[in-house]
């Protein structure tokens, strides 16, 4: 432990024996679905332990909902639950989706969180690390080896989170989480195309583009580059040989990248990049792409990880966060204790540097680090993993070592 940490514990020590109570940072929890009670329960531990060795203080509350939630009350979250999200420091999410839990319109119950945060609070930016921890063992046709090489996997994928493809639904999920009008897709007419007809706008914005792709020429400038050369580089994902929408984001793409001199650029189509990102990840340092082309690449990107439980994610906008894993509830799984809490444990890791950046706490910037330390650690030792990874550990199991690591090292 470095000389900055041993102070701030001894004078937790102070503020102890005075009976105060020093809560720095407030968090909303929102357990969600399915298997993600369970693993916000791993995450909650983590920040009890950081609390209790550091003087870094989390006032957090648990906020109750989703597609189960609404089935049981007829609410997706209590009324004053996006104000609560809106005036917290940040967000940390299990997961959303109930079998048959939907509202009657046809929307996702529970989509009124996810959704609704994301359009409400503009978080405009999606941010998905995609990195591989040495000793993942990858699960290929049923057997557990070693595919990818941990060096060569080391990449952030940038989705924009407020527009394109999802736009409807973003919007119909604000409007019933701010009580704002509720949108309409306009009534067009569709020549050549008979019976019954549905459909989603995807519209792309110069605005929407321009911050999220400023954001993925930002993050490379902060980065060690392409794990093949070293190099900056931003890739830009489109399908813009067919879509006006994608040209629009091409266009801005690169006048945006006049602006970064030093970093380089790349382009690829979403169906060419699918195969690359798999076959060479090395190449890649940032990629930024529209809303369903990011969340269709980066849950593939997570194959590369160990599978979904490896998977962390951040929605990210000027003024708010909400951070989340990339799987999804699992309700099958649902009480079993069995899956795996590393995609939340490092998406907590994430939140934990945002509000270390956001707020210049160094402290917290280093425990960040040290909670991506123990994930390392973890997974090297290979003795306390979950069944997706080839172990047997339970979800608690897993959650008590990390937390058993971190303490050793804040002690």
């Amino acid at each position: 432990m470095n000389c900055s940490l041993k102070m701030r514990n001894k004078l937790v020590q102070v503020w102890v024996a005075f009976g105060r109570v020093m809560a720095d940072y407030s968090v909303v929890l929102l357990p969600g679905d399915g298997t993600g009670p369970e693993v916000i329960e791993q995450a909650k531990k983590m920040l009890d332990v950081i609390g209790e060795k550091t003087s870094i203080g989390f006032n957090y509350e648990t906020i109750e909902c989703g597609g189960k939630h609404y089935l049981d009350t007829g609410k997706e979250w209590e009324e004053g639950s996006f104000e609560r999200c809106k005036n917290a420091d940040s967000m940390l999410l299990g997961a959303i989706g109930w079998p048959g839990a939907l509202r009657d319109n046809g929307d996702l119950a529970g989509g009124e969180i996810v959704l609704g945060l994301r359009s409400g609070l503009d978080l405009y930016a999606n941010v998905r690390p995609i990195k591989l921890f040495k000793g993942v063992q990858h699960k290929i046709h049923g057997k557990f080896n070693s595919v990818w090489d941990a060096s060569n996997v080391d990449l952030c994928i940038l989705r924009e989170n407020t527009e394109g493809l999802y736009y409807g639904a973003l919007q119909r999920s604000r409007a019933r989480s701010t009580g704002e009008k509720m949108f309409e897709s306009p009534s067009l007419d569709f020549p050549g195309l008979t019976g019954d007809i549905a459909w989603d706008p995807r519209p792309i914005s110069e605005k929407g583009s321009n911050r999220i792709i400023s954001k993925a020429f930002e993050i490379s400038s902060k980065r060690n580059g392409a794990p093949i050369d070293g190099t900056s580089r931003v890739t830009c994902v489109d399908k813009s040989n067919v879509a006006r929408g994608c040209q629009l984001f091409r266009n801005v793409f690169d006048k945006v990248a006049e602006n970064y001199p030093k970093i380089d650029t790349n382009y690829a189509y979403i169906d060419a990049f699918t195969m690359w990102l798999i076959r060479n990840p090395e190449e890649f340092d940032v990629v930024v792409t529209s809303n369903m082309f990011g969340d269709i690449a980066t849950d593939l990107g997570s194959v590369l990880q160990g599978g979904m439980g490896m998977a962390a994610s951040g929605n990210i906008g000027d003024n708010h966060a909400l951070f989340e894993p990339v799987h999804g509830s699992s309700p099958k799984y649902a009480g079993k204790n069995i899956v795996n809490p590393i995609a939340t444990i490092n998406s907590l890791q994430m939140m934990l540097e945002w509000l270390g950046n956001k707020h210049n706490d160094n402290l917290l910037i280093e425990i960040s680090s040290k909670v991506n330390q123990v994930v390392s650690d973890q997974i090297q030792e290979g003795k306390k993993i979950t069944y997706d990874l080839g172990g047997n550990s339970t979800t608690s199991e897993v959650g008590d070592d990390l937390v058993k690591r971190i303490t050793t090292l804040l002690d």
